[in-house]
């Protein structure tokens, strides 16, 4: 597995190697000596799916407060999407700025997200789907997110945006919340 660090600090995109023949493919997500070799995080208490139906549609930022901050692991099995992790831990050097990486189902990359970055991303694809795996489960009452098109953020979606859930649409933009402290 090759690990290679992205510029929001603890991020990092991960790829293995493809064994393909005549049957198909194989590929690891996970390896948690290899994990662990890098200092990652080993233990995963949920593992979550999506489907994006449409080419263009947003879901995110999304992220949990502590102390149910989680990591994600997120994988794109199916089709392609514009992966995007913001920054929103209080006293990190990147507070407020964004990235991307494109998950691709061929190219077989993960993206590790660590603690108190917001997550979204948009389909590149119809019927896009995603696995996730997480540290800590879901709790409603620590959830927190950021607006998707947050002129402070101006993030640099690829695509037109065509559908965002009322959810994602209602949350607040980067000035309106609480910075995350870990």
């Amino acid at each position: 597995m090759k690990i290679e660090p992205l510029s929001i600090e603890g991020a990092f995109e991960i790829s293995a190697p493809v064994h393909a023949d005549h049957r198909g493919e194989f590929s690891r997500f996970y390896c948690e000596s290899t994990f662990s070799d890098h200092g990652l995080n080993t233990r995963w208490v949920q593992h979550n799916r999506s489907l994006t139906k449409v080419r263009g549609a947003v879901r995110g930022m999304h992220f949990q407060y502590p102390p149910h901050a989680e990591i994600k692991l997120v994988q794109c099995v199916s089709g392609a999407v514009f992966d995007v992790l913001v920054d929103l831990r209080a006293h990190s050097r990147s507070f407020g700025q964004w990235l991307a990486v494109t998950l691709d189902s061929s190219r077989h990359n993960a993206v590790y997200i660590p603690r108190g970055v917001a997550h979204g991303f948009q389909a590149l694809t119809d019927d896009a789907r995603l696995i996730y795996l997480h540290s800590s489960t879901y709790a409603p009452q620590a959830e927190g997110g950021v607006r998707h098109d947050d002129p402070d953020l101006d993030i640099a979606w690829p695509l037109p945006v065509v559908e965002v859930s009322q959810k994602d649409r209602a949350l607040p933009s980067l000035s309106r919340i609480q910075p995350v402290e870990l």
